[in-house]
Parts: C-alpha cells; sequence; structure tokens
C-alpha cells in the first residue's frame, strides 16, 4: 500500500524527445526542444499516493487548524517590520558615513530579507496565516515584490509539490539528489553578494543576474531552451495552467517596474543606498537562509510515501524560527500542511512519539553531506531515515479533509475534494 501509478521503470520523469516547437497561450511562448515532463494532466490521473500521516485526534487537528489574524500578524507584520528598521538603520550609517557599522546593518538586513524568498511567501500562498482570507494576499504580494519572487508560478508548483512529495512524475519542484553546496566561492556569495550563483532548484532565486534574467524573460512571456529538469518542469506547469502563469508574466513587470522605479528614485535623489535597501537586499547575506532551507529534502528519499523519510524537520533557535516562518517543523507541514505555521509546534508535541528525532542545523548539515559523498561512489544510494519503534505499520486513513488539507494553496482549476480549505 502506498503509491498506485503508472510509470518508467527509472523513476524518473517520462521524457520525450520529439522537437517540441513552440507553444504559446496569450502571451506565454515556450521554445525548446529539450525533454519534457508527461502532461500533467495526465499525471492527476494515473498518480495516486496513499500517504501516511502521523495519527492525531480529529479535534485536536481541528482546533490546531484554527487561523487566527493577531497571530498573522504577530508573525507577518513581525517580518515585515524587522525588514523596515533594520532598512533604516542601514539608511542611518549610510548617512553617518559609519561604514562598518554600514556593513554590519547590511548583512543584518541582507539576512532578514533572505527570507522573503520562498519562506514568507510559502506559507502566505498556503492561506493559513490570516482568518480573514484577503489579508493573506495582502501580505503576500509586498513579501513577493521585495523578494523578487514569482507567487503565481509557485503555487501552482507547491499543490504538485504537497500532492506528490519526491515522486518525479509529480513534483518537479524537488528533484533529487540535491547537492549540498559548501564550496568557498559558493559560500563567499552566500555571505556577501549573492551575484551568480545558478538556480539549482526550481524556485531557488539564485543570484542577482540570473534571477534578473528569469524575471525580464517571464515579463516577456518567454522561456528560453531549457535544459535544466526544474526548467522542464517550468514548462510542464506553464503548459498545465496557462491562466495562473499570465498572471506570473503581469507580476514580473510589476516587479520590474518596481525596482526600476528604485533605481531611478536613488539616481535622481543620489541616495544610491535604497537599491540595496530594496532591490538587492534580498540577494545579499543569504548564507543563513541557504543553510536553512536545505535540509528540508536534501539527502534523503524520493518515490516513498511516507513523510519521515522524505521531509526533514530540524531544531532552530526562537529567532530563526521566527525568519523561517517554523518551516524547521518541515514533516509536520507536509503531513497536515492546513496547520497554520505559528501552531507547527504544537502540531509537532502530539506526533512526538511517530516521528524521527530532530537533528540540529549541524547534525543534518553532516548528514547531507555524508550521504552525498555516498551517492558520489553509489549513485543509487538513498539514506533510509530510522523510523521510532512504535510507528504504526499501516497508513492512517483519516477521513477527515483537514488531514490532506493544503490550505487555499491550489489555484481553482487544481482544486480536488478533502483539499478545500475550511477553517475549522
Amino acid at each position: 500500500m502506498g503509491t498506485v501509478r503508472d510509470r518508467n521503470p527509472e523513476n524518473q520523469p517520462t521524457i520525450k524527445d520529439p522537437d517540441r516547437g513552440s507553444c504559446s497561450s496569450e502571451g506565454i511562448k515556450c521554445h525548446s526542444s529539450s525533454p519534457r515532463f508527461d502532461p500533467l494532466f495526465q499525471v492527476r490521473q494515473t498518480l495516486r499516493i496513499h500517504w501516511y500521516r502521523s495519527p492525531i485526534d480529529s479535534q485536536t487537528l481541528r482546533r490546531l487548524s484554527q487561523r487566527s489574524d493577531l497571530q498573522g500578524f504577530l508573525q507577518a507584520g513581525g517580518h515585515l517590520g524587522l525588514f523596515v528598521l533594520s532598512g533604516l538603520l542601514v539608511h542611518q550609517c549610510w548617512a553617518s558615513e559609519a561604514w562598518s557599522l554600514f556593513l554590519v546593518t547590511l548583512f543584518l538586513h541582507g539576512t532578514i530579507t533572505s527570507f522573503f524568498s520562498g519562506i514568507a511567501p510559502h506559507e502566505l500562498g498556503h492561506g493559513t496565516v490570516f482568518q480573514t482570507k484577503w489579508l493573506n494576499r495582502l501580505f503576500l504580494y509586498p513579501f513577493s515584490l521585495i523578494g523578487w519572487f514569482d507567487p503565481f508560478a509557485y503555487n501552482v508548483s507547491h499543490t504538485y509539490h504537497h500532492r506528490y512529495t519526491l515522486h518525479a512524475e509529480g513534483d518537479g519542484e524537488v528533484l533529487l539528489p540535491l547537492h549540498p553546496m559548501a564550496g568557498k566561492g559558493f559560500l563567499l556569495q552566500m555571505l556577501t553578494l549573492n551575484l551568480l550563483t545558478e538556480r539549482t532548484r526550481t524556485f531557488g532565486k539564485g543570484g542577482l543576474l540570473p534571477a534578473l534574467s528569469a524575471t525580464l524573460h517571464l515579463a516577456l512571456g518567454k522561456i528560453d531552451r531549457l535544459q535544466h529538469p526544474s526548467h522542464q518542469w517550468l514548462v510542464a506547469l506553464r503548459e498545465d495552467q496557462a491562466e495562473e502563469f499570465r498572471k506570473s508574466m503581469w507580476f514580473a513587470r510589476v516587479t520590474l517596474l518596481f525596482h526600476g522605479t528604485v533605481l531611478m528614485i536613488a539616481g535622481w535623489t543620489g541616495q544610491w543606498v535604497w537599491p540595496l535597501i530594496l532591490t538587492t537586499a534580498v540577494f545579499s547575506a543569504n548564507g543563513w537562509a541557504y543553510l536553512i532551507g536545505m535540509t528540508q529534502h536534501c539527502g534523503l528519499r524520493d518515490n516513498v510515501a511516507d513523510f519521515r523519510k522524505c521531509v526533514r524537520s530540524i531544531r532552530l533557535d526562537p529567532f530563526s524560527e521566527f525568519l523561517y516562518w517554523r518551516m524547521n517543523y518541515h514533516t509536520e507541514h507536509h503531513m497536515y500542511a492546513g496547520v497554520p505555521c505559528y501552531r507547527l509546534k504544537s502540531l509537532s508535541r502530539e506526533l512526538e512519539a511517530d516521528l524521527p528525532e530532530r537533528k540540529t542545523l549541524v547534525g543534518a548539515w553532516q548528514e547531507m553531506l555524508e550521504v552525498w559523498r555516498r551517492q558520489q561512489k553509489d549513485p543509487d544510494y538513498q539514506y533510509d531515515v530510522p523510523l521510532p519503534h512504535a510507528s504504526p505499520g499501516s497508513f492512517s486513513a483519516s477521513e477527515d479533509p483537514l488531514a490532506s488539507s493544503i490550505g487555499d494553496l491550489a489555484p481553482e482549476a487544481l482544486r480536488v475534494s478533502g483539499e478545500r480549505s475550511s477553517t475549522p
């Protein structure tokens, strides 16, 4: 019991080689002769994964799934508040020519802003942060704008990621093996200005120049010739949900307009500190966000129907948990994605006896690097996470729709029974 699917034996996305020519749908143009994923509407029909979820009382789950505008404001407003405060400190140090403090505050500001891209929009995209639904969207867009992040394409991809986590036919968002990069040149960019690193993961923004190039192409409604599987995944998503990608195209244009305006105002006033605060901050001091975010799936197993073997939770200090929107409880989030981020710690306590022990960040990286070293010698090797002895041997089959809820993440065309969000 676990996964029902029609798939190729190599456990890879089904690849087709014929020339793809071009595809166009009201402004979205695709040009690529590279291999492609199977049409995702076929995947939705053939791939069924019966996920194991650690048992939890239905009433407890409903209580933990309650959303709160107050808690939402503390999380989203608090993160934005830190961004504004650190940005003002950067400006003050620049204006007073306190250059040593300027570099320190710029590093702090970059660290805070690094979590704008893919972290804050992730949880707001699920629509579980605020009880008042429109508040989730209200906060989603400024985080995405400053983070150079496409929330529309991401929500489509992330819907598939939650349904088919690390099953390559239906989840091109994370494709194993992931390389836990720790080279000196790479880490130097992570600790200073991330200018040139490539987008090795589908929604990893990469460095400033690759992110700018990707945003320009999207604003023009184009996709270049694409070779990396993550790019092929974007092509498949565009073909599957063209309407969402038209929204992506317009959001890319707004993003370029916003940051272009910042640059023009800086040139007009001579206040060149503003681009550092608003435009390039998300590419500055990315190290902490990278070290934390890489632990989610790296070094684990694909093609299993148990989140405990393909998702990793880690222990963090309270401030890092706040910046990370509690996504260090990542296994718990995948099991019960309708639970708001500020209740994941409580959820973790409820499931604790059935979950692997959470590692520290250092312990997780040691594990990831060891797995990567073994995979260089044995490409088929995957780490099999040991499970608690008390773990039940069968899959849970809760009839409560909250168990499989992914909040309001899925676009209307991808919503299915049991995944529609309902506030308990």
